[in-house]
């Protein structure tokens, strides 16, 4: 395998960080780890790293699992296992997609097995793989997944997992009870929590004189700005409701939630995290286990129920050592709830411009299995699209389809061009996604 200076340059990374030191050192000396850390603080890394250690290439067979409440987390640790480039193949099987693709992809057994309990239980049961040489077990975001209430599946899973010797447990959350079928046993902590409100997280409380807060939440959004950010929700009714009103006032935004189609779910992130879209009006689903770049605000557009709930939102601006904003929109004649401290409401009568984002999402229909790479669209985009190297954006490549950013004022002149050209062998579609 390659070593871990190589792994980190590949990510573009300088250096490990305390907790990944710590994590690293743990999970090498123990057989059963624990690691509590903020959302964003890099735990997909920490545990990764030291697992590459334990696998045998010669091994055929499955030798690691990772258990994940959310298709999006598993989605994100495949990704970035296939960007370490350590040559140890890796699958991601979850619900919501085709049982056909994973029967395809199990054919060639992958070294590290990643997926949601329910679907990988259903795998077990239809025994598609051998689970003998499963020693490593990782629970990421273990918690959360005892909230969705996956707790019947797993105990199945780890009744099916004879051969274990190492069990990672990762969690933004402490203090939740830890089931005896995970048979952790002795296990050590790293602890990266911290009790306090980070110091660079600001927390500002916005009234509203009507009841469903909408007018005041777009006058708080011409008040901060062209930032990215996330609007917060409880229910998908009220996202429906907040989406509505908001193309009303054509404020570009995507919607996210656990009702949602999983392809439009991806799409959705795709869009927010190459700039295509500011603003993400979402459920809790978005507060961890989903990958998207540091955020200078989000908004609690209905209050938590939970303190939890409250520091997962919040989780999502001032990460590490960036500073950010977490808005409280309160009626004027509602309650806070008792771990959402009062303070004197800010002043938001003084706006800024809002309009459309810069970038505009185009979609290719060739990815991976095409042979397709990050490069080979670049060029296209480059010598055909006439694009210079600021005029392109983020590009995200997945199995068989790509998805690229491009200036919005050049989208329509782009596809017109460049629709039905030839990347590698395969003829490919070209849209405004």
């Amino acid at each position: 395998m390659k070593n871990q200076e190589e792994i980190l340059s590949k990510l573009n990374i300088d250096a490990l960080n305390p907790m990944q030191e710590s994590a690293l050192d743990s999970i090498s000396s123990s057989n059963n780890t624990i690691i509590l850390s903020p959302t964003g603080t890099g735990k997909t890394l920490a545990f990764l790293l030291p697992v590459f250690e334990f696998l045998d290439h010669n091994n055929p067979e499955v030798q690691a699992l990772i258990l994940v409440p959310s298709r999006e987390l598993a989605i994100q640790i495949e990704q970035v296992i296939r960007n370490m480039g350590t040559g140890f193949k890796v699958n991601a099987i979850y619900g919501g997609r085709a049982m056909s693709k994973d029967k395809i992809e199990l054919k060639h057994t992958p070294a590290i097995l990643i997926g949601t309990p329910g679907r990988i239980l259903d795998h077990f049961m239809a025994n598609r793989f051998t689970k003998e040489h499963i020693k490593t077990l990782i629970l990421d975001e273990f918690d959360k997944s005892l909230e969705v209430g996956f707790e019947e599946e797993m105990s199945e899973i780890l009744a099916e997992l004879p051969n274990l010797t190492k069990r990672i447990l990762t969690s933004a959350t402490e203090g939740f009870k830890i089931p005896k079928f995970v048979g952790l046993e002795n296990p050590k902590r790293v602890n990266f929590l911290k009790k306090d409100t980070p110091p660079q997280l600001t927390i500002s409380t916005v009234i509203s004189e009507d009841k469903d807060k909408l007018k005041t939440l777009v006058q708080l959004l011409k008040y901060i700005g062209e930032e990215p950010g996330i609007i917060f929700c409880n229910f998908k009714d009220s996202i429906d409701s907040v989406s509505d009103y908001l193309s009303q006032q054509r404020i570009r935004h995507e919607c996210f939630s656990g009702g949602m189609e999983q392809k439009d779910r991806e799409r959705a992130l795709i869009k927010f995290r190459n700039g295509s879209s500011r603003i993400l009006v979402a459920t809790d689903l978005a507060a961890r286990g989903i990958d998207i770049p540091e955020l200078k605000f989000i908004i609690h557009y209905e209050l938590p129920h939970r303190i939890e709930e409250f520091t997962h939102r919040n989780g999502r601006t001032a990460r590490v050592n960036e500073t950010g904003t977490a808005y409280v929109l309160q009626w004027d004649k509602e309650s806070l709830p008792p771990f959402i401290k009062k303070s004197k409401p800010i002043n938001i009568g003084k706006t800024n411009r809002l309009g459309d984002p810069f970038w505009e999402t185009l979609f290719i229909s060739g990815g991976r299995k095409d042979k397709i790479s990050k490069g080979d669209i670049a060029g296209l985009f480059f010598k055909q699209g006439g694009l210079i190297k600021e005029q392109l954006g983020a590009i995200e490549l997945k199995q068989d389809c790509a998805f690229v950013a491009v200036p919005k004022s050049k989208s329509v002149k782009l596809v017109s061009e460049l629709n039905n050209s030839r990347l590698k062998k395969k003829k490919v579609r070209i849209t405004v996604l």
